[in-house]
């Protein structure tokens, strides 16, 4: 790059910063329309619709109530990923949705939820509502070039098989599809469909092929359910949650910014600049995919923000180990990239293919998650492999080419003994795990749990309450939930308004009788409510007992595909053995912090162990690429233990930086945060330590034992590992 270049790769940046600063942040107000204005809100920020069915049927099965539940929350997830339904009472079903403020357009679009059968034209029922996976309008062209809609529908397994005897016995004559004892569509079979897909053609507008696929995708419930009642439900925080997550981003952005211009000079200073525009492109992101952003997901960007510095690290540690062998600025720039590449891409594609199972494979919270960890990943590598590369070679190709500013001279590190240590770090992890078990254990024995479950995971009860006058969010949060909290002994109160009434719904863990008591009294007494206008309802769990199957399968295939990966790309299975190992390790013993600490075990909860899942295993390959380029390098006869050693020490700063950078933004949010969120910035906080102390003290020692000792010797040598002398 020479010095013209240079200039215009600098105004460039200058202008994309200030472009996205501006189109994420311009009219932030009420009427704001900037990108970050216009992302949609989870119903902990913005509220939305809330929607209560009634079963038709008399005493339903709690079989049918949860198959019922469950398929409505996948459907309900093409409004947003963090919509939930959950059962109230024995016969009732409530759908949640944020992020819109019209209960009828959606009950409109959602359909009237009724029986589905397919039928022959003589009545013969060849397949039911249940056995349509899911049903959509698609738009394409005909012959002539005419746009055109159609009515796909995906079918489970066993409709596939169903519907393939039933249309190879019909070709040419009508199946019609009747819903609620109504005909509504009576397509021909054109051929035999056997793939489990099957397209509904005619003379469709996009809004009658969209109202066919909604009465199809509703009609495949269990159960017959109507509508009860809707609401339009107000944000369950307040501004304040808001405000101080933002303050705290802001100045978690800014403490790494100084870090890094501290610790890596100019080349941290262009990382900061990069940094700056990944936060740009992830808020522009967000808008333009319709993610629904919570409060635990704005905590997931700004830990991002720690996150993103990793592939920068792992670059200029690379830079600075160059320019100590005594390469010029340019070369040292341009060896520390091109080592830095297969580390920085094999440590993402792992957590990639994590996003993408739990994507394809989880449902609510967990799909959220997988989007903004996917966006995030991406971002992140773009900026660091191309917004860095092209800023720090515009400052040397613009005349800022002093080694002073580049790097700090240091002597290389003796290698720590890591492996001869091994026993001392096995012992601490497996003492840690079983102080752990031993007080979740304890806990159980006395009635209180193993875990301290939240009502997303064991249901609770719903309070609906009308107030004699009109309170904001704030004034809920600092007068009312105190009264709740005395009266039920539940720390984790949620309020919600509902718009245009005196109403508040608060959902607590489940109460008996006696507290019913006791806080319908407190509310006569500190608010003087009518206690005939306080009701009480059960509630089950917003995370079914089927969403959390979802998740465990989710993680069970990330984690075989993340082994298979890193055996593909390190080819020896014992590098992938240890890591998932190391990454299980990670995950166990932040589950246990949260038994022992007994913090709320809800939604947060997932989003914290999924945030280590996918953190956790960067650190690992690390480590293990730089144990992969020096078995290719070393003399034959090098001491295996003596390589894995050196090559943990000259990744330690790497892994030091990269987990005090991340640790400084959460810590930021713990100290600024509100309690929700301090509640899941703890856990992180806990895992990032954790994640550490296993890559630098587990993960080699677990890799040498088993090359070592599996592999039948009981020395080992660079030789015996396979080296190859360049």
């Amino acid at each position: 790059m020479n010095k013209k270049k240079g200039i215009v790769s600098l105004v460039v940046t200058a202008a994309l910063i200030i472009l996205l600063a501006f189109t994420c942040a311009v009219g932030f107000g009420p009427t704001g329309t900037g990108a970050a204005r216009n992302i949609k809100l989870g119903l902990d920020l913005a509220g939305g619709v809330s929607i209560t069915y009634q079963v038709k049927d008399d005493n339903p099965s709690d079989e049918d109530m949860s198959d019922t539940i469950y398929k409505l929350q996948r459907r309900v997830e093409q409004y947003s990923t963090e919509a939930t339904v959950y059962q109230e009472g024995d016969d009732r079903i409530n759908i949640e949705i944020p992020g819109v403020t019209d209960a009828n357009a959606i009950l409109e679009e959602l359909g009237k939820p009724g029986s589905l059968s397919f039928q022959t034209m003589d009545g013969e029922t060849v397949l039911t509502g249940a056995d349509v996976e899911t049903a959509s309008a698609r738009g394409g062209q005909d012959d002539m070039g005419n746009t055109e809609y159609t009515v796909e529908l995906d079918l489970t397994e066993e409709g596939t098989e169903k519907f393939a005897e039933a249309t190879q016995a019909n070709v040419g004559n009508q199946i019609a599809i009747v819903y609620d004892g109504e005909t509504i569509s009576s397509p021909v079979v054109n051929e035999a469909i056997t793939g489990g897909q099957a397209y509904i053609t005619g003379d469709f507008t996009y809004e009658e092929a969209e109202n066919l696929a909604s009465t199809i995708r509703i009609g495949g419930l269990s159960l017959e359910l109507e509508e009860l009642r809707s609401n339009v439900v107000g944000a369950q925080l307040g501004e304040q949650a808001v405000t101080t997550s933002v303050q705290a981003g802001a100045v978690g952005l800014a403490l790494v910014f100084v870090f890094m211009c501290f610790v890596y000079l100019l080349p941290g200073l262009a990382s900061s600049l990069a940094l700056l525009i990944y936060t740009g492109i992830v808020l522009v992101i967000l808008n333009a995919f319709n993610v629904t952003l919570t409060l635990p997901g704005i905590a997931g960007i700004i830990l991002g923000i720690g996150m993103a510095v990793d592939a920068n690290v792992i670059i200029f540690a690379r830079v600075k180990e160059e320019m100590t062998k005594g390469k010029s600025v340019r070369n040292a720039l341009k060896s520390g990239f091109h080592k830095a590449m297969s580390a920085i891409v094999d440590g993402n594609v792992t957590t990639l293919i994590a996003a993408a199972v739990l994507w394809f494979r989880g449902s609510g919270s967990v799909k959220g998650f997988a989007q903004t960890l996917a966006i995030g990943i991406l971002v992140s590598m773009f900026t660091a492999l191309v917004i860095t590369r092209m800023i720090v070679y515009a400052f040397y190709a613009v005349g800022i080419r002093s080694e002073k500013l580049y790097y700090r001279p240091r002597k290389e590190r003796e290698p720590f003994h890591f492996v001869e240590r091994k026993g001392l770090f096995f012992a601490i992890s497996l003492v840690i795990i079983a102080a752990g078990i031993s007080v979740a254990g304890f806990n159980a024995s006395r009635g209180n749990g193993a875990m301290n479950y939240s009502l997303e995971f064991q249901g609770g009860t719903s309070t609906n309450v009308t107030f004699n006058e009109d309170y904001t969010i704030d004034e809920i949060d600092s007068q009312i939930i105190p009264v709740v909290t005395e009266a039920t002994g539940d720390q984790n109160v949620q309020a919600q308004k509902v718009e245009g009434t005196d109403q508040i719904i608060f959902k607590t863990t489940t109460l008996d009788l006696e507290t019913r008591e006791a806080l319908d009294q407190a509310l006569v007494d500190n608010f003087q409510v009518d206690d005939s206008l306080i009701t009480f309802e059960n509630i089950s769990s917003t995370v079914s007992s089927e969403m959390r199957q979802d998740a465990v399968v989710a993680v069970a295939i990330a984690t075989v595909l993340m082994l298979l990966y890193i055996w593909f790309r390190f080819k020896d299975i014992r590098f992938a053995t240890s890591a998932v190992l190391a990454l299980l390790h990670d995950v166990l013993i932040v589950a246990l912090f949260y038994a022992v600490a007994r913090i709320s075990v809800g939604n947060t909860f997932i989003a914290c162990i999924l945030t280590i899942f996918g953190y956790s295993i960067n650190a690992t390959i690390v480590i293990f690429d730089r144990i992969r380029e020096e078995l290719k390098l070393a003399p034959k006869n090098t001491d295996l233990a003596y390589l894995v050693n050196r090559s943990i020490t000259q990744t330690l700063t790497r892994s030091i930086y990269t987990s005090l950078t991340t640790f400084i933004t959460i810590a930021v949010l713990f100290v600024m945060g509100v309690s929700s969120i301090r509640e899941f910035a703890l856990p992180l906080m806990v895992g990032v330590v954790c994640g550490a102390y296993s890559s630098v003290c587990i993960t080699g020692s677990l890799w040498y034992v088993m090359r070592t000792k599996i592999g039948g010797k009981a020395a080992g040598t660079a030789k015996q590992a396979g080296a190859k002398k360049k």
